[in-house]
């Protein structure tokens, strides 16, 4: 994309558009431009800014305050909305929160795309938005069609359509892309080279920004909601105080892509986030309907959240270091363990995931737009919103390999009921073995 910024149409090939625009039968020029014009950053062509889009009622409600204050209440009253409809989310279940995460990620997507498409639209480029909504379709089918794989084996070897298509997912998987990369050879124009590749890259990055961090999402939910649901609350939390602590006591500037961000606000940010996220995760970790994976029941042919709670989810008693005990006057206190876990993912939502937010800044301004999209007021496109979920989706999902799961033996039993008849006989032999030789067995002869 960097790259992409500074070759944006010059001057010359501007007056060379318009010139067409006035009936002039010659194609618009993207290779021919020299190298002093390739290193303008002026080059880059605005998107143009959307109207004002609060609703009539706020605005009404709200004429007679400053601009600060204004965009203040706006802010604050869609914050409160939006949260209101993600408790109302959750209320629904986990296969809403997944329909939703597939929406999100579809605007998302959506958004970043139109953004390329905007800028360079002169240039009418064949096929790039078509084949960019194509490309989407293919990741997202071979990420999805290995995971519906994982959680509903027992459905897809029951039907034999389903069967075929898991056994083979992934060479359909690389058909469908191999069709559409032909597709896009096929699509170049002679004078449009150097643009289309720039685009073909452009959406690539965007699929890897935004569908694996979507998948990893819907891969934290099944562990449990509350690997979901308290993540993006931090984020939430942290996006909030960070806004709130910056507006009353910001005095220092933080980063020079995001002017309005200060120390105060991300310091103060960080210790509420903190705290916010140990209470969030003691009233959740006592409900086995957040803490407990989600699974898919093959008698009733849906989803299910029942089972006994992991000991990271069971109140145990900490003994306080020397230093807190004498401050508080606690020797001991009594925590879910996944409260400890807890500071970790607060900790990074609250200095890590704001670069999210400032590489889309960074992304805004080589492109000269304030925000992504419109469609929510006083807060921009979905994009703007969800920019540090999408690093903290991946955090959670590293997080959890690495501390959290070990190996999943309905995913091993899984694996091998896939396997002839034979092979499980040979893994089955192999396997008393073992475990005769650990004394867990009687000897016995092997089964033939």
């Amino acid at each position: 994309m960097t790259e992409l910024r500074h070759r944006g149409p010059t001057e010359n090939e501007l007056q060379h558009q318009q010139s067409e625009d006035k009936g002039s039968d010659t194609e618009g020029r993207v290779d021919g431009a020299s190298d002093n014009e390739t290193k303008a950053d002026t080059g880059v062509p605005e998107v143009p800014i959307p109207s004002d889009d609060t609703p009539e009622v706020l605005n009404k409600a709200l004429s007679g305050l400053s601009s600060r204050w204004r965009n203040w209440w706006v802010r604050g009253i869609l914050t409160l909305a939006m949260i209101s409809f993600f408790f109302f989310i959750i209320y629904l279940g986990p296969i809403v929160l997944m329909m939703i995460v597939m929406c999100v990620q579809i605007k998302c997507f959506q958004e970043i795309i139109h953004i390329g498409y905007s800028v360079y639209h002169s240039y009418h480029l064949p096929w790039f938005r078509s084949l960019s909504w194509y490309f989407l379709l293919c990741v997202n089918y071979f990420f999805y069609g290995e995971t519906v794989t994982d959680y509903f084996f027992t459905l897809v070897q029951r039907e034999m359509p389903l069967r075929i298509l898991s056994k083979y997912h992934r060479f359909i998987s690389f058909a469908l892309y191999l069709t559409g990369f032909c597709m896009f050879v096929l699509s170049l124009v002679k004078k449009h080279y150097r643009l289309q590749f720039y685009m073909f890259g452009w959406t690539h990055v965007t699929l890897l920004i935004v569908v694996t961090q979507s998948h990893l999402i819907i891969h934290n939910l099944f562990e449990g909601m509350i690997w979901f649901i308290v993540p993006i609350s931090c984020v939430i939390c942290n996006d909030i105080m960070a806004y709130m602590f910056g507006f009353f006591f910001g005095r220092t500037p933080l980063i020079k892509l995001s002017p309005k961000k200060t120390w105060e606000g991300f310091i103060g940010g960080f210790f509420a986030t903190v705290v916010f996220g140990i209470l969030l995760s003691y009233v959740m970790a006592g409900y086995s309907y957040f803490v407990c994976p989600v699974e898919f029941n093959n008698d009733s042919n849906r989803f299910e959240v029942d089972c006994e709670p992991s000991e990271l989810f069971q109140l145990q008693d900490y003994t306080l270091p020397t230093v807190l005990a004498s401050f508080t006057g606690w020797s001991t206190v009594r925590l879910y363990p996944f409260q400890i876990h807890t500071i970790a993912l607060s900790t990074f939502a609250s200095v890590m995931g704001p670069f999210g937010g400032f590489f889309a800044s960074g992304f805004k301004r080589a492109f000269k737009i304030k925000d992504f999209a419109d469609t929510i007021p006083g807060h921009g496109g979905i994009m703007d919103r969800f920019d540090c979920q999408y690093l903290m989706a991946t955090f959670v999902n590293v997080y959890i390999a690495s501390f959290i799961r070990g190996p999943n033996p309905s995913k091993v039993i899984q694996q091998l009921l896939a396997l002839r008849l034979d092979q499980q006989l040979n893994i089955f032999n192999s396997l008393k073995t073992h475990l005769t030789e650990r004394g867990l067995l009687p000897a016995g002869e092997e089964v033939a």
